[in-house]
């Protein structure tokens, strides 16, 4: 069995960390406006797909155990099977979209496709399992009205997140803080 590097476990643990105090800044809406993508790009920029991804696994492993990681300091299962848990487990689709983008045109390559892909893929994934736990409950959504609740009003805040991620992200790269 390989070992996994001391410096990779560092990065994965402060990036798991800088996850869940980036979904504590948050204003409440049907979905929280909080910094989570900010924290998902700026983790798959330093970390690369495979450890960024090991990293949001991990603040998802925390949250379904019960840590207040997650936006309102919740934490628990039912965060997670609530109407926005889909966006978190998104989160983890964000970074398997980075891992397919480091294989198939190198790591690096494509970064801003891999993660406006990826975002777009949690999206996707959140919309369906907010219409699906919200309608469960009694909720009358349709797929178009989901995205005018829960996706239209973050794109434009989402895109200046990931522009603010690449900036930091570059800076902290050229210190040597990023995976290689």
């Amino acid at each position: 069995m390989k070992s996994i590097p001391v410096r990779s476990i560092v990065r994965i643990s402060v990036c798991a960390a800088l996850l869940a105090v980036c979904s504590w800044i948050s204003l409440p809406f049907a979905v929280p406006f909080t910094l989570q993508t900010f924290g998902v790009f700026i983790t798959l920029i330093l970390c690369g797909g495979l450890e960024g991804t090991l990293a949001i696994l991990v603040y998802i492993l925390l949250g379904a155990l019960g840590a207040p990681v997650f936006a309102g300091f919740e934490g628990g299962v039912q965060a997670l099977l609530g109407p926005t848990g889909g966006y978190i487990f998104g989160f983890l689709i964000t970074g398997l979209v980075r891992i397919l983008f480091d294989k198939l045109l190198g790591r690096g390559k494509a970064e801003i496709p891999a993660l406006a892909v990826g975002l777009a893929a949690c999206y996707i994934a959140g919309t369906i399992w907010f219409i699906s736990v919200m309608n469960g409950r009694g909720g009358d959504y349709t797929f178009g009205s989901a995205l005018m609740t829960c996706v239209v009003p973050f794109i434009l805040p989402d895109l200046a997140k990931l522009a603010l991620a690449l900036l930091i992200g570059g800076r902290l790269k050229k210190l040597g803080l990023a995976n290689k």
